[in-house]
């Protein structure tokens, strides 16, 4: 009767732990509950969309990356985040088929054949410090979610934008954020497999004040950073990222605030200062890549 009762329970419990993933709905870390739509078929080539606790993704087995990942940040959510430890734990994800996934080998001596004259880090797209329980903290350790970053933009620049979004989101409360890598004919493979991007993206859309914009830095070395709409970025990534957000926001650029890294706040300054380029009054090297081209440029890295 016991062993009964346990065979009984262990079934229920497997059955409870499998319907918990399946009721995951990620059309919450969405504006309107939509996902991006790619708006050149390039990206339609073996693609993995995958949903997570606190966040979802589009993966790629071409590039090896994500091309972009979605959160839906709250005052609430930041608030949790802040209590838990950071507890490294990155993993191969197994959601991806073999051929397409990326390996923890992959980042290994990261600089060896690659011509490059910098470190690499696994860098985050949806970063660690943004959830809010430990299983969800853990999902963000999946390789899904990590891009080979360099080093000095995933620890000063980058890391001071991710700081400065969730900042925001305390201010503002509720914030739709989309994160992603930008390649180019230019882009390296870590070890022979891992595409490397040129440029990342963060991009935000506060719901309730009706109002957009992005953050856009090369991935290398320095300070340098833009702010641009939410057009001229989707005129760069080949993605609507927000197909529910008006044309009149989405050609507006709201002030982000300026990225402050730990290494700054906490008095460890480093000599160089942030440099914002704001693409509305100001020329800059951000160039917004004719659709053309760019078009080009995946034909490279997705044939």
């Amino acid at each position: 009767m016991f062993k009964k009762w346990i065979h009984s329970f262990l079934l229920f419990s497997a059955f409870a732990a499998v319907t918990n993933v399946d009721a995951k709905d990620c059309s919450t870390q969405f504006l309107n509950g939509k996902a991006p739509v790619a708006t050149t078929t390039h990206f339609n080539e073996r693609t993995t969309s995958l949903c997570f606790e606190e966040y979802a993704l589009m993966y790629s087995g071409v590039t090896k990356t994500p091309l972009w990942t979605a959160e839906f940040l709250t005052n609430n959510r930041i608030k949790e985040a802040r209590k838990l430890k950071r507890q490294d734990s990155f993993h191969e994800e197994e959601q991806i088929p073999n051929a397409d996934r990326s390996y923890l080998k992959d980042y290994k001596g990261s600089t060896k054949n690659v011509d490059i004259d910098h470190s690499i880090d696994r860098g985050h797209m949806s970063p660690n410090s943004d959830f809010s329980t430990y299983t969800a903290q853990f999902e963000s350790f999946s390789l899904a979610n990590i891009i080979p970053e360099n080093s000095d933009n995933n620890q000063n620049l980058h890391e001071g934008i991710e700081s400065a979004t969730r900042k925001l989101a305390t201010q503002r409360e509720r914030l739709y954020v989309i994160t992603g890598p930008i390649f180019d004919t230019t882009a390296n493979k870590l070890n022979g497999r891992v595409v490397i991007p040129t440029r990342i993206f963060k991009a935000i859309v506060d719901p309730s004040k009706h109002q957009a914009a992005a953050y856009l830095t090369y991935n290398k070395p320095g300070m340098d950073y833009q702010v641009v709409s939410i057009a001229e970025l989707e005129r760069i990534v080949g993605f609507d990222l927000f197909p529910d957000l008006p044309s009149s926001i989405k050609n507006s650029t709201m002030p982000l605030p300026e990225p402050t890294p730990y290494k700054q706040h906490s008095g460890k300054d480093r000599s160089e200062q942030y440099h914002s380029k704001h693409a509305s009054n100001e020329q800059t090297s951000f160039s917004s890549t004719p659709l053309r081209n760019f078009g080009k440029s995946l034909q490279y890295l997705f044939k």
